[in-house]
């Protein structure tokens, strides 16, 4: 598809392009469904859960209210931009067409639109908010941060959602992982701290923590991560240590409660509770230099 020359996004101002409320500027055509093609590499699931129901429930009773968001495809057709959850919802309903608002968008100011439509959105996994921002800090070094700045785009990326450079940072080193690690963020088998730890890992570091976890049951907490990163950055970390940081064996305390009744059958009654106390004691000594002898 050709791109304009002429752009007309700015880094100060690119959530203008989102101003979709005022349709009479738009032509709102109706698309058939074969014709509307997911967004390159979407980031967002679309899920047959209890939302969608109620989407489809909604649509049943009054039609798709907002429009969905496409551009023209150079091989025919349009990639929808905003409106996957809409499309799957008319599908389900049997619907043949939706209504679509047709825009000539670049690659960049298409991300932009596609992230900040959705990122609102209830439920989002940690993989989705993850290769999400990601896609739109690429969108946004593309239009020109001053400087190349990494803190100023990650702000950037996260505004529509009201998450800090930091977080934004944080979500996007979750990309690094293995797939099969992201899924286990996604299912809450890791929380997302120590999952970030575990991303400056190397893939084949990577691959023996998942091995561990698959065999053993391993879990992996904040203390694990942080011991597993250290020993990858001192060079040290190989299969046997990563099974030994994740498998460790906790030790249980031991506690001993001696029944005063059995205690007092030893001893007469004029001693006193110090004095039986002095007496173990002195026994216990006795015991354990016998036991460190025969050793």
């Amino acid at each position: 598809m050709a791109r304009r020359t002429n752009k007309e996004i700015q880094l100060t101002s690119y959530e203008d392009i989102l101003g979709v409320e005022d349709t009479n500027l738009d032509q709102v055509i109706e698309v058939p469904l074969e014709d509307l093609y997911e967004f390159w590499n979407h980031p967002f699931h679309v899920r047959d859960d209890e939302e969608m129901l109620d989407l489809v429930d909604s649509i049943s009773g009054h039609g798709v209210l907002n429009p969905g968001i496409a551009r023209p495809r150079t091989n025919g057709g349009y990639e929808l931009i905003s409106g996957h959850r809409r499309k799957r919802a008319s599908e389900i309903r049997g619907l043949a067409t939706m209504p679509v608002i047709v825009r000539d968008y670049t690659d960049d100011e298409a991300v932009l639109v596609m992230v900040d439509s959705n990122i609102q959105r209830e439920n989002i996994l940690p993989s989705e908010k993850a290769f999400a921002y990601k896609m739109k800090m690429d969108a946004i070094r593309h239009q020109g941060v001053k400087n190349n700045n990494a803190d100023e785009a990650a702000a950037l990326v996260g505004k529509e959602a009201g998450d800090s450079a930091r977080k934004v940072q944080r979500y996007i080193r979750l990309t690094e992982l293995l797939p099969e690690l992201l899924e286990s963020v996604d299912s809450d088998k890791i929380k997302v701290s120590p999952a970030v730890t575990l991303s400056f890992l190397t893939t084949q570091e990577q691959e023996w923590v998942l091995a561990c976890i698959r065999e053993h049951g391993a879990s992996v907490n904040g203390n694990m991560a942080d011991k597993l990163k250290q020993h990858s950055e001192g060079g040290k970390l190989n299969e046997l240590a990563v099974e030994l940081i994740l498998c460790e064996k906790k030790k249980v305390p031991v506690k001993v409660t001696l029944p005063e009744k059995k205690i007092r059958s030893y001893f007469s009654e004029d001693y006193s509770k110090e004095q039986i106390e002095e007496v173990i004691y002195t026994l216990l000594e006795q015991w354990k230099e016998k036991e460190g002898e025969e050793g």
